[in-house]
């Protein structure tokens, strides 16, 4: 008698896949939505970062970031790296939040942080095979 083994993948099926492509499309829609605002200087976002003290040029950068991120959460190879660098911004501004505003403020970062880290584990062999790619240890 033969027996096969199969190899047990961290792909998702089908079906969470499906799932996961529509919270990708949700965040980079909420993320290109963010970066607008900052990159249009809207009087909001420059009154959050003026109340931060770091200048307007950061407001420029984290409006670029977001919607790099947002774009890159839209292409397969990118997904994941793409959610992982968008869950570190997203633990910079609750940190930015909690020590420089309003404590509560930090509960929309800390919101769209929960998703984005669902990405980011969910399409962390993206992740690995990128970083793979890139070392060359194909």
């Amino acid at each position: 008698m033969r027996t096969t083994a199969t190899a047990k993948t961290n792909t998702p099926s089908s079906v969470a896949n499906a799932g996961l492509w529509v919270l990708q499309v949700l965040m980079a829609g909420a993320f290109l939505l963010a970066a607008c605002t900052k990159l249009a200087a809207t009087p909001q976002a420059i009154a959050g970062f003026e109340q931060i003290g770091l200048g307007l040029w950061l407001m420029y950068a984290i409006g670029l970031i977001e919607l790099l991120g947002a774009l890159a959460l839209l292409v397969p190879a990118l997904s994941g790296p793409a959610a992982l660098g968008l869950s570190s911004l997203l633990v910079g501004a609750a940190l930015t939040q909690l020590l420089v505003a309003e404590p509560v403020t930090a509960l929309v970062p800390l919101a769209y942080l929960v998703p984005m880290a669902l990405l980011a584990w969910a399409r962390r062999e993206r992740t690995a095979h990128l970083t793979r790619l890139v070392s060359g240890r194909v």
